[in-house]
């Protein structure tokens, strides 16, 4: 059995291309052959075999190379290393070369949210495991005490029973919070479309607030304008809105602070603010106020009571809207939280 030796792949590919292009115009030579010498036909093949495979070289194979290149790119996710093409321009080829760039970044664009989807969950599972261990804990530690004997001690056992019952309206408070945003983001949550006095929201905010209120020493004031139009939303949406911007706001403030509610129209818009004079916030804690469990001070959060969902829940309301949340803050001069209202109703939004 003879040995036959194995041509590198190089060779073999151009063998192909120059036998292909010869055998096509060894045919037209074979026409040729009654006026042209056969040796002047096959050095005319050649020749003609030479030009097609240098052009095909030059307008196709780098090409090719280079989309292999994008390809492989793609693959490794290291699309950013490879240059963009000019544009869709050109014949067939470039089209593909477009397409697949355009794919490439598609395909990078969807890795990166989908990184950042993972590291959110992640996140936010470490935060709500770390809100329910605090108040769990606390009941466990509480209702193991009282049945350790201290139930029958009445100098402590109505405040811990008292304690139990805080942190268990902790617990439900938080379930509470997550079930809000959770319907608010899948769209699970119905919002009205009704007209009412800014008056009235500001009432009913104040009113559920006015516990903490008494205890700080503040008594929230209002300015509204008398002529003030009717807005439009969902008023119990939007009435938690308010009550949270003015729990923080009186929550983070000194005995006797100050918590004013304002109301202003502009153009078709009524603009809303909530504003304090309390301990403020740095501006290095503004981009990441409205995150789901984003404390400014953790500690002192945390032995207040809330949740840590707030101002997550107020962007969800506000967005559900078609509105946004601005925040204006000095550190120790205070706080300015504000929104807008449209005066007309709003086609996003299912009439009352």
């Amino acid at each position: 059995m003879s040995f036959v030796p194995r041509l590198p792949v190089f060779v073999s590919r151009l063998g192909l291309k120059i036998g292909g292009t010869a055998g096509t115009v060894a045919g037209l030579g074979m026409g040729l052959v009654s006026s042209v010498s056969v040796g002047i036909a096959a050095l005319l093949g050649l020749g003609t075999a030479v030009f097609v495979y240098a052009a095909s070289h030059f307008w196709l194979h780098r090409r090719l190379r280079h989309l292999q290149s994008v390809l492989h790119q793609v693959r490794t996710h290291e699309f950013d290393a490879q240059p963009p093409p000019s544009g869709p321009h050109g014949d067939e080829l470039s089209t593909l070369l477009w397409e697949v760039h355009r794919t490439g970044q598609s395909l990078q664009t969807e890795i990166q949210e989908l990184k950042e989807m993972e590291s959110y969950r992640r996140e936010f599972i470490g935060n709500v495991s770390h809100e329910l261990k605090t108040p769990i804990f606390s009941v466990q530690g509480f209702a193991e005490t009282l049945l350790d004997g201290a139930l029958n001690d009445e100098s402590v056992n109505r405040t811990f029973l008292e304690k139990i019952l805080h942190h268990a309206n902790r617990l439900d408070n938080l379930a509470h919070d997550l079930s809000t945003i959770t319907k608010i983001e899948t769209d699970e949550l119905d919002m009205s479309n009704e007209a009412f006095k800014v008056t009235e929201l500001f009432d009913a905010a104040i009113e559920s607030v006015e516990v903490r209120a008494e205890e700080k020493g503040i008594t929230p004031q209002q300015t509204v304008p008398p002529d003030l139009p009717r807005v439009y939303g969902d008023f119990d949406r939007l009435r938690r809105v308010l009550v949270n911007l003015v729990d923080n706001a009186i929550k983070y403030n000194e005995e006797g602070g100050t918590v004013q509610l304002e109301a202003a129209l502009q153009a078709d818009e009524v603009e809303i603010r909530v504003v304090d004079d309390g301990i403020g916030i740095s501006p290095d804690h503004l981009p990441r106020l409205t995150e789901r469990f984003y404390r400014v001070d953790k500690s002192r959060s945390r032995n207040q009571g809330g949740t840590g969902l707030g101002l997550a829940i107020v962007k969800h309301i506000l967005g559900a809207h078609d509105r946004e949340l601005h925040v204006e803050s000095v550190p120790e001069e205070g706080s300015a939280f504000r929104f807008t209202l449209p005066t007309s109703p709003q086609p996003s939004l299912q009439p009352a």
